[in-house]
Order: C-alpha cells, then structure tokens, then sequence
C-alpha cells in the first residue's frame, strides 16, 4: 500500500506464507525476454515539501484557458459551469467517479443515476439511456456493437464526417471481430448518402453519422434513417447534445441509437477531460444496451426505490453473451450533466444553443469578408464551421497564440485534403469584442 512500508519481517513472513523465498521468485513464470534487465530512469525521490514545490512550479507553468480567447472545439469546448454543479458534486456523498457497490443500499446514487438516463431520454427523444459511458468514442464504438448484434451483419457503413478520432476508435473495437468498415465519402461538408449503393446497405449492420458532423453542419438523419431502415439496417447518430435544444431529436429523426460526449453538459475542458459518453436506445435494442442500467421499483413496504435492471444482458452473464465488457460508468460527471440540465432547464438550454447558433454565424460571416479567406462549406451549421486560410493554419495558430487566442483546429491532421482549413467553435461563452478581436488579429497575421 503506498506510502505503509513494510518492514523486512513482514516482507519475510509474507514470501514464506506463500511459499517462495525472495521477491524475484514471483517474477518466475514471466518469460526471460519479457523482463526489464536495468533500473528505470526514474527522479529521485522526494519529500513531501519538494513534491508540495515542485508541484507548484508546474501549476505556475501552465495557463488557464480563461486567460486565452479559445476558438477549439472537436468535441471538448468552453461552456459556461454553474456554480451549483460543483457544490453538489462535491459533496461527500457523491464524490466518486466509481459505480457503487451493493448497489441497492446507494439508494442516493440510484435515484441520480436514475435521473441522468430519464433526462438523456427527454433530450434525445428515445426510449432506454445507460448510467454513463467512458466517453463520446466509445459509446459510439459500443453503439456499434449494438447494431452489429441485433442486425447479425458484419459491415458498417461509417461516414467520413464522423470525427476522425471517434472512427480510430471504431477500428480498433472492430479490427479483430471479422467486421467490414467501409466510409461513405464527404461532399460539401456533409455526409454524400447517394454515394451509397443500395446493395451495399443491405449487408450492413449500420450506417453511422454524427450531427453536427466534425465540420459542424448539420446532417440530413431523416434521409439517412430512410437509406437505412428501406434496408433493413440501423441508424446510429453521435450528436452534439445542447444542438438537441434546437434541432429535432434523435427520436423524432428515425435514430435506433444516439450517442455523444458529454462534456458541454456542465464539465470544464480541463486539459481535455474528464467527460463522459453518453448512449440511448428504441425500446427494441433495450436488452443490447451496455453499461448499468437504473430502474425504479417498490420495496416489499410498498415505498419508492430504485435498482440495478435488466442485469442479464450484462457483466453477470457468459461474457460471449454480454453486452458489452464495461462494468463501471462515469457516474460522477454523469451527475454533472444532471445537475446542470436540470439547472439550466428547457429554457436555458434554448438559450445557450440559440447564442451559440447565432454567435458562430456572426463570426462566420465577419471572417469571409476579410481577404484570403472563405468559408469551406456552405452547408448549415450549428455553432462549428469551417474556414479556409490563406497560410498554412499551424503558422496562423502559432501567431494567435501568441496573441493569446486559441485559434482553431488544424483539419490538415485528419483531412490532406483540408489543409488549408481550420474548425472554429463558438459557444455561448465567447463575446462580440473577442470575435472581433480573432478577425482583426487574422487579417494582420494574413496581411
């Protein structure tokens, strides 16, 4: 245990007990070329004064986001944190980011738990949400999953919109499972649904968007839903949950499964993470839903409680039968999301989506009248767009940056074809005055 040494007598009653005489002898049946033969290259110790030091400089050394003007988002962005969330997060009783065990007698962390999947419910329009997921890649690959064995298909059709990371992700869960992943190309900035042959949705499990796409337009699901479902395949659609506010819901669009990243939902960016995914389902795909499931119930008194449901499909079964392999969920940020939604209510989350909607589009239109740049695509979008620039987008960000702005993201990483472009984010946090401070900056550092 850290920081309880244990004496060489304790150590020597401990290797007897079971049965060996040193502590190199339990590294016996790790083979010989698996062995580290030298010292790690380790600092030296410190006392707790030094770490208390050291650790200060570091925290000196590095600059919170507040005192930059930041345009980054892909999926971790600025919102604004009421100060109620941290309050109730904080507190003791619910200060894990663990699943509880002996679950019934958490009836607290039950009943928020409970809370967060009947909001993720009303916010996507569909029937069953899980207590959390790791994150929005994830939940995602999970989806995926889903679709797979419900469908028994062994393809998916997976667009090129989709954020890039969230599709490395997907190929890794599916590398060795003997699935064909084949992407449905971009045109204009949207996903191209009539490059897909009719032949080829029939053989897939799934088509798989993401609305609003990486490039932040927004993507025609009723369409794809159509493609899909004629078809006999699934729909599953990673959103950006505060555009639900104002756009039509997974549910109402002709999604089987929604998922996303939580992170707007009340949690800072904190050097990206933590956050949380997020899944919800039809009635119909209830039982391949992974992760822990809350329902409510009465105790043999007849009072209100709540339980862990539906557990067959889950960890307690042939693992060849479960769901998925995740047994834990991200219950302290997912209580996050609560708490902020129900503070924020249908009202405040109108509000934030409709000044980010209106904010992007004023910066939008500020940037594609200066000289050199253009905007990329003409698609509607929510709060994200894509610009084209007239020098290469890392000397941009590295001139902003020391103009202290977070410039946007580099699509040239992802996209070869999109070199030239950046992703810019505006949320409800960003001012007039800072918008206009980015266009006045851009348009020196491109003259």
């Amino acid at each position: 245990m850290d920081y309880i040494q244990n004496t060489r007598e304790e150590t020597t009653e401990m290797l007897k007990t079971i049965g060996v005489s040193s502590i190199p002898d339990l590294f016996r049946p790790v083979p010989e070329n698996l062995l580290l033969k030298k010292r790690l290259d380790l600092p030296p110790a410190m006392s707790e004064p030094e770490i208390l030091r050291h650790m200060g400089e570091i925290r000196r050394s590095v600059r919170p986001m507040g005192e930059f003007v930041s345009f980054l988002g892909g999926g971790c962005e600025r919102h604004h944190v009421p100060s109620v969330v941290d309050h109730l997060v904080s507190r003791n009783e619910f200060a894990t980011a663990y699943t509880p065990y002996q679950a019934e007698a958490s009836q607290g962390n039950l009943q928020a738990i409970f809370e967060y999947q009947s909001m993720m419910c009303a916010l996507t329009g569909l029937d069953v949400s899980n207590a959390s997921h790791y994150d929005g890649a994830t939940a995602l690959a999970d989806a995926v999953q889903m679709c797979i064995a419900q469908t028994e298909r062994k393809a998916v059709l997976l667009s090129r919109a989709v954020h890039p990371e969230y599709r490395q992700v997907l190929q890794t869960y599916l590398r060795n499972l003997d699935i064909e992943v084949l992407e449905i190309p971009v045109k204009n900035g949207l996903t191209d649904l009539g490059a897909i042959a009719p032949e080829t949705v029939s053989r897939a499990a799934c088509v798989v968007l993401q609305n609003p796409n990486f490039f932040g337009a927004v993507e025609d699901i009723e369409a794809a839903s159509a493609t899909a479902h004629a078809h006999g395949a699934l729909l599953t659609a990673s959103v950006h949950p505060l555009s639900l506010a104002i756009l039509k819901t997974p549910g109402e669009s002709g999604v089987d499964v929604a998922t996303g990243e939580g992170q707007s939902l009340g949690i800072d960016p904190s050097f990206g993470g933590p956050g949380f995914g997020f899944i919800t389902a039809t009635e119909a795909l209830l039982r391949r839903v992974p992760g822990r499931i809350v329902g409510e119930t009465t105790d043999v008194d007849g009072k209100r409680g709540f339980t862990l449901t539906l557990q067959t499909r889950e960890q307690h079964i042939r693992r060849d039968r479960a769901a998925s392999n995740i047994c834990t969920n991200q219950a302290l940020m997912a209580l996050r999301a609560a708490v902020y939604l129900a503070v924020a209510g249908k009202e405040g989350l109108r509000e934030v989506a409709e000044q980010s909607l209106q904010k992007s589009h004023y910066l939008a239109e500020r940037l594609s009248g200066l000289p050199g740049f253009r905007l990329k695509f003409g698609a509607p979008f929510f709060h994200e767009f894509v610009l084209e620039c007239p020098k290469p987008v890392p000397e941009i960000n590295k001139e902003l940056l020391r103009r202290n702005i977070l410039g946007g993201i580099d699509l040239g990483k992802y996209y070869p074809d999109l070199a030239a472009c950046m992703l810019l984010c505006v949320t409800e946090l960003t001012t007039k005055e800072e918008m206009d401070i980015f266009v006045r900056e851009l348009s020196r550092i491109a003259g």
